[in-house]
């Protein structure tokens, strides 16, 4: 019997296995995935984990019935640590061996820590739901909170802690939140959306220590400044979980390397989601967004049948989305699709950048991205526009 290793059971994972059974594949399908806690969904982790509006069993990615369906064998708790690219032969933690005919690697990334600073109560990454839960301990009592960067991660927990009566203060190495992926005007916008919501925000500057003894009691920046803090969020992106695969002869460089279908560099073996660098029009991307981590295994899932079965890869679809992110903040609901650059003139298409918008982004005279805050409706036919623009590009 054939036998497919989906490694990762994040997002990424669970879709690359409903793939595979949509697909037709009926051999074994073993999923492997370090956490033992079973599938979930990690966006309400940063909002309604922390405010405490919903548990684990509220975010599951699995049911009874979709277990049923995939009639996977499940190693939850289980980590893999080398991958052999002739036999397709996983070693997992303990010494355990899979071979597997077909392997997924989906084993996403983890969050970036500061470098060099001390292991201190009180100072969080926010990636797990193990991280939420000790998170969201830590904000049910009073206490500074210094959120260090400004990205989406660390928007939405300033957000849920600032809700839960938290002073809070974030620091951001860029002169404004989210200034490269968004432009200065927009990044300009969101900053305002902090300090309106009495956020302090400190920008232009790095953290270079964390102070304290047991408990993390201030934070030193490197203009010399500290900031009292009880609580420390760092928020400084994420780094993919490759580090397994080093001598496997799958190439790696910040992600996976795929082609346009999601295939390494290693016949019979793919990757999705986060871990994945892919090859695209625009160069090379690793998208850490939920769209991409949903949307990307069911075209490593083909692929990989295709493999399997003996048939043209290259028949298969490829993977190039149009890529979509939202976050919820403060109570408002940002939205943005394609990929702006810093220097796109962004162009207001309905209301006031001082309150609810939709806007779009240009480049050259062309639509390169939309942004939106509260106006689904206009940025739904904006992203349509823009889609068109893109699919003829």
């Amino acid at each position: 019997m054939t036998t497919i290793a989906v490694v990762g059971t994040g997002l990424a994972g669970v879709r690359a296995a409903e793939a595979l059974r949509a697909e037709g594949y009926d051999g074994r399908l073993v999923l492997v995935g370090e956490e033992a806690a079973q599938p979930y969904d990690r966006p309400p982790l940063s909002k309604q984990v922390l405010l405490g509006k919903c548990e684990s069993q509220d975010i599951a990615l699995t049911d009874e019935d979709l277990r049923a369906v995939l009639d996977a064998e499940w190693l939850l708790g289980t980590r893999a640590t080398a991958l052999d690219p002739a036999s397709r032969a996983l070693t997992l933690v303990g010494g355990r061996s899979l071979h597997a005919d077909g392997v997924v690697i989906a084993t996403g990334a983890r969050a970036r820590t500061l470098p060099g600073m001390p292991q201190l109560h009180g100072v969080h990454t926010l990636r797990t739901l193990d991280d939420a839960h000790r998170l969201r301990e830590d904000l049910s009592r009073p206490g500074r909170v210094v959120v260090v960067g400004g990205g989406f991660i660390g928007a939405e927990v300033a957000s849920s802690a600032r809700a839960l009566g938290h002073e809070v203060t974030i620091v951001e190495y860029e002169q404004k939140p989210l200034l490269r992926q968004l432009g200065p005007e927009a990044a300009g916008i969101l900053g305002r959306l902090h300090t309106d919501h009495g956020v302090a925000l400190v920008t232009g500057v790095g953290v270079t220590g964390l102070v304290g003894e047991e408990g993390v009691r201030e934070v030193e920046l490197s203009d010399g400044r500290l900031l009292p803090a009880e609580v420390v969020v760092v928020g400084v992106g994420a780094v993919p979980n490759t580090e397994w695969l080093t001598g496997s002869g799958v190439a790696c460089d910040n992600g996976v390397l795929t082609d346009e279908r999601c295939r390494t560099t290693e016949p019979g073996i793919v990757a999705a989601g986060d871990v994945a660098a892919y090859r695209c029009r625009g160069g090379r991307l690793r998208i850490e967004h939920w769209t991409n981590a949903r949307d990307m295994p069911v075209i490593a899932a083909g692929s990989l049948l295709a493999t399997l079965r003996g048939q043209d890869p290259m028949a298969q679809p490829v993977h190039d989305p149009l890529p979509y992110v939202w976050s919820d903040q403060y109570g408002v609901h940002l939205q943005i699709a394609g990929r702006p650059g810093v220097d796109d003139m962004l162009e207001l298409v309905s209301g006031s950048f001082d309150d609810s918008f939709a806007a779009v982004y240009r480049r050259d005279g062309e639509i390169s991205g939309v942004l939106a805050i509260d106006s689904p409706r206009e940025f739904g036919r904006l992203r349509r526009d823009l889609r068109s623009a893109w699919s003829i590009r």
